[in-house]
C-alpha cells in the first residue's frame, strides 16, 4: 500500500475503505461478510475508514467490527455530522456522543460537516457557535482533524475552503466530474492551501464500471493494460493533490484489485496514451447516458416511497447496455417488491430535489424514466407478475 500524508504529516493509506454501501441481508448489513471484506482492506494496508450518521447501520457495523479485532489504535475512523439536521447548538454533541457510542470509540480521527452545497450552511453552523465547539472537542481530543464534504458548484467550494481553518475536504471527483462539483478547479486550490482532498464516488456509483457502454468497455479491454476500476483509480492517483481516494468495497474480489492497484499507482503513473483511452471512454459514456444519477441515496426516502434511485439506475442501464436488461433490472429491484411505488406515484413535491448533489430535475427525469420502462406491454405484464408474486407472499 502507498501512503500519502495530511496536514499534519500523519500517514494515510491513499486508498480509503468507504462504508457507506456494504452488502445488506435481511434489510441489516451483513456484518459477517462487511468483517471479512474490511479485515481484508486492514490486513493490505487501509488506515482510513469512511462513513456517517445518516449511513444506515454504518458507524454501528464498523464500530463492531473495529471493536471485535482489535483495531482501534491502528486505523483512522472518519465520520460525519449531520448538520442539515442541526437546528439549535445543543445538537451538536447529541448527534457527535451518538456516533460515538455507534463506533465504541472516544474519539473520532476525520470529522466532517456533511453534504455542504452553500456557504450559508457554514453561516449557520457558525450561528451556532460550530467554531468554539470544533476548538473545544480538539482540545478534549475527541476529535483530531476537522473537515467538510461537499456537493455544490466550484466556486461555493472554494468559498467555504477559504472560510476556515481546515484540515482536510471531501469531494465527488472522478473523469466524469472534471468540471463539475468541486472540479479541478476545487482540487487543485484546495492543494494551493495545503488542504488535504479526500475522493468519494470516484467510480461515480458504479458507473465507470458496472454501465459502461459495451464500446467503452471494448476499449479498455482492447487496450489490454487496465481493468475499467484500475483505469479510473489510476487517474485519481495520477494527481498530487489527492491524499485518499474512498472505494465502497463490498466483495473480497474487489478489496484485492484495489488494494493491488494502490500499492503500484501515484503520480506519474499515466502517460500520453492512458489519457486518449480515458478521453474516448468518456466520449462513449456521455453519448449513453441518460440521468447523472450515482445512486447516492442522499434523495431518500421519498415521501411516497418511490425508489429514485432504483428507477434511474434502471433507466441507465437500458441505454449503456440495452433495454431488455434495463426492464428486467427495473422489475426485479423496484417493481416486483411488494411495496413498490411507481413514479407516477410523486406528488412533486420537490423535496428530492433539494438533497440531490447532482442537481438532477428528479420529477422531470422520473415521468421521463417511468414512460421507458414502463410502456404498455410492460406495465400489463409488471401488473400480472406482482399480483402472482404477492398472492404468493
Amino acid at each position: 500500500m502507498l501512503y500519502r500524508t495530511d496536514k499534519h504529516g500523519n500517514k494515510l493509506s491513499q486508498l480509503g475503505y468507504g462504508c457507506m454501501r456494504f452488502t445488506t441481508k435481511g434489510g441489516k448489513i451483513d456484518i459477517d461478510k462487511a468483517e471479512k471484506e474490511i479485515m481484508a482492506a486492514y490486513n493490505a494496508g487501509v488506515n482510513y475508514y469512511d462513513t456517517a450518521y445518516v449511513y444506515s447501520g454504518s458507524e454501528d457495523a464498523l464500530g463492531q467490527i473495529v471493536e471485535r479485532n482489535g483495531i482501534r489504535k491502528n486505523i483512522n475512523i472518519a465520520t460525519k455530522l449531520p448538520q442539515y439536521m442541526i437546528s439549535n447548538a445543543n445538537a451538536l454533541d447529541r448527534y457527535f456522543n451518538e456516533e460515538l457510542n455507534r463506533l465504541r470509540t472516544d474519539y473520532v480521527d476525520y470529522y466532517l460537516m456533511h453534504h455542504m452545497t452553500d456557504y450559508v450552511q457554514w453561516e449557520k453552523l457558525k450561528n451556532l457557535g460550530i467554531e468554539e465547539w470544533i476548538a473545544n472537542k480538539k482540545k478534549e481530543g475527541k476529535i483530531r482533524n476537522i473537515g467538510f464534504s461537499y456537493h455544490g458548484n466550484t466556486e461555493m467550494f472554494i468559498k467555504i475552503l477559504e472560510a476556515y481553518d481546515w484540515d482536510f475536504c471531501q469531494v465527488q471527483y472522478n473523469y466524469l466530474d472534471e468540471n463539475t462539483q468541486a472540479g479541478r478547479e476545487g482540487v487543485e486550490r484546495a492543494e494551493q492551501l495545503g488542504i488535504p482532498v479526500v475522493i468519494m464516488e470516484p467510480l461515480r456509483g458504479g458507473k465507470l464500471v458496472n454501465l459502461l457502454p459495451e464500446k467503452a468497455k471494448k476499449l479498455i479491454a482492447d487496450d489490454g493494460r487496465y481493468t475499467p476500476a484500475e483505469l479510473r483509480f489510476k487517474w485519481l492517483f495520477n494527481q498530487t493533490g489527492i491524499t485518499v481516494v474512498l472505494s465502497g468495497m463490498n466483495s473480497l474480489e474487489m478489496v484485492e484489485e484495489n488494494c493491488r492497484n494502490a500499492s503500484v499507482s501515484e503520480p506519474g503513473c499515466l502517460d500520453e496514451s492512458d489519457f486518449r483511452l480515458i478521453e474516448q471512454v468518456i466520449e462513449e459514456i456521455k453519448s449513453k447516458e441518460k440521468v447523472g444519477c450515482t445512486g447516492c441515496r442522499y434523495c431518500m426516502p421519498c415521501v411516497k416511497g418511490i425508489d429514485i434511485p432504483g428507477i434511474f439506475r434502471a433507466y441507465n442501464t437500458m441505454y449503456s447496455e440495452n433495454k431488455h436488461n434495463g426492464r428486467f433490472q427495473y422489475a426485479q429491484t423496484v417493481a416486483l417488491r411488494k411495496d413498490a411505488a411507481f413514479a407516477t406515484a410523486c406528488i412533486k413535491c420537490g423535496k428530492c430535489e433539494q438533497h440531490c448533489p447532482q442537481g438532477i430535475k428528479i420529477r422531470e427525469k422520473l415521468v421521463e424514466a417511468d414512460k421507458a420502462l414502463r410502456p404498455l406491454p410492460y406495465k400489463i405484464g409488471i401488473n400480472v407478475a406482482r399480483k402472482f408474486l404477492l398472492r404468493k407472499a
